[in-house]
């Protein structure tokens, strides 16, 4: 028996720390793409001054979500995370058809994103060096490079991440100090005001910013790869949604005071500043072109980090259903650093399917350059975004489960109110999406995609569990074993 099998004793892949694993957490949200792209396209669609509320809301509702989670994190260790939970909450029926949901949910964000990355860095080389390089040939050498990251140990992506983090957090730093000693029209709170939790539009801005903290649940996923599983994850979970709840709020107020409150009430944002115009065009009346252009290096690495963020989150549940038998067991095998080798590669080259069928579609669109935008990346992200939203809501659920049958003193808060509260709130921001996803997805009006890409994620995802049913009976022994991380074949990598 090699190194490099599945069996490897997860042991030796011990090597992040709480500061490791927020940083790749807060990269998978990307916080200057969240500022400059998400909530500037959240005020343009919405004219909803309670972006920044919103944003604490989801904060608080998350971490009473994370309260529950954080406690099953101690008790279950694995690779697949949301899998594992559900398997040992809710059955593993519930488990298996959870696992097809996540590997969708995290292949449409990962992959959308791409679309987002080729044409920033595509337009910049046009508007920087006046040569045009189409947007699927960049995507197609990132693609390259987040593979070989992923085959790679996991803590030079979390190096890697680290630096990119920090950056992104310095220069929205720097836009918002400028932003509030410089607002377009006065300064005012309302913004983060608890009033506009009522505002009319408040199910529009809670389905838009819920994106923003897609990844803070990856904690977990790292869990066999924590130097300290059961104080790690949860204090890895909590750090993160607190940074990012904390940070897009004040940053999201700070860039309501550069647009204008009263120019966002009104509806007053025309089409073709809406989105990143938005940041950028105070950004460069107020801080000048140089630091523009700097910041606009830094979107494009704050892309790229969330990027390889949602790879290593795939390449682990790849793995962890491939340990198990639930994929090809070669799946599951590792590297001699422990990195998930073949579930990074099958990513890699699912991910290079995807882009090159969307570039072959793109030809001759009548978007423009603006295609692997309006399709690529915003019908994949905002699908993903549905998914890992119905997951969490699935999750909460479980975590009363698993309880149920494994009490071990925890406090009933812990093991029934505060999942029970993340449930219903999980579930309604699910409804208000499938409700505003035409919305989300700038459609003027409903069409096939408001309900095919929808059903991407609950089809599947019910076959999964009628898939999990039937493995009870046809392969009794991948069934005994599903959600619990193939533990003895771990026993007997420890005696290798």
């Amino acid at each position: 028996m090699t190194r490099n099998d599945a069996t490897q004793s997860p042991a030796a892949r011990r090597r992040l720390g709480v500061p490791a694993i927020t940083l790749m957490i807060i990269a998978a949200s990307a916080p200057l793409t969240v500022v400059a792209g998400g909530a500037t396209t959240a005020f343009s669609v919405t004219s909803s001054l309670a972006v920044p509320i919103g944003y604490i809301v989801l904060a608080i509702a998350l971490g009473i979500f994370a309260i529950g989670y954080a406690a099953m994190s101690r008790h279950i260790t694995n690779a697949g995370a949301f899998y594992a939970y559900a398997a040992q909450g809710l059955g593993r029926p519930v488990g298996v058809g959870v696992s097809v949901v996540a590997l969708i949910a995290y292949n449409c964000m990962q992959i959308g994103i791409y679309g987002m990355l080729g044409f920033q860095v595509s337009d910049f080389i046009g508007s920087m060096f006046g040569v045009s390089i189409p947007w699927w040939l960049i995507v197609i050498v990132f693609i390259a490079i987040v593979g070989w990251m992923g085959v790679n140990r996991i803590d030079l992506s979390a190096k890697v991440l680290g630096v990119l983090v920090a950056l992104e957090f310095l220069v929205v730093i720097v836009f918002d100090v400028a932003a509030f000693a410089n607002p377009t029209e006065s300064f005012t709170a309302q913004p983060i005001s608890p009033a506009e939790i009522f505002a009319p539009a408040i199910g529009a801005v809670l389905a838009f910013g819920v994106a923003a903290f897609m990844g803070f649940e990856q904690a977990a996923i790292y869990g066999e790869e924590a130097k300290d599983p059961k104080r790690t994850v949860p204090r890895a979970t909590f750090m993160a949604v607190g940074i990012i709840g904390i940070f897009y709020a004040l940053s999201s107020w700070a860039l309501s005071l550069a647009i204008g409150t009263e120019k966002i009430a009104s509806g007053g944002i025309t089409p073709d500043e809406a989105g990143p115009p938005l940041f950028f065009n105070f950004a460069a009346t107020h801080l000048g072109v140089i630091v523009v252009d700097i910041m606009s290096v830094l979107f494009i690495t704050s892309v790229f980090a969330a990027v390889v963020s949602f790879h290593n989150a795939v390449a682990r549940y790849v793995f962890s259903l491939g340990r198990e038998g639930l994929l090809p067991r070669g799946l599951g095998r590792v590297s001699r650093s422990g990195a998930p080798w073949a579930g990074s590669v099958t990513q890699t080259i699912l991910a290079l399917i995807v882009v090159v069928g969307f570039a072959i579609g793109g030809i001759g669109s009548e978007y423009g350059p603006l295609y692997p935008v309006i399709t690529l990346f915003t019908w994949l992200t905002n699908t993903g975004a549905m998914g890992l939203v119905l997951l969490m809501a699935v999750i909460a659920l479980s975590v009363i489960g698993y309880f149920r049958r494994n009490p071990n003193g925890a406090g009933i808060w812990t093991t029934t109110i505060s999942p029970i509260l993340a449930f219903l709130f999980l579930a309604t921001v699910y409804v208000l999406i499938v409700a505003n996803f035409n919305v989300l997805m700038d459609q003027p009006e409903t069409n096939a995609l408001t309900f095919i890409l929808p059903l991407l994620i609950v089809v599947p995802g019910l076959i999964g569990v009628v898939w999990g049913a039937m493995l009870k009976t046809r392969r009794p022994e991948i069934y005994a074993n599903i959600g619990h991380g193939a533990p003895e074949l771990e026993e007997v990598a420890a005696d290798v």
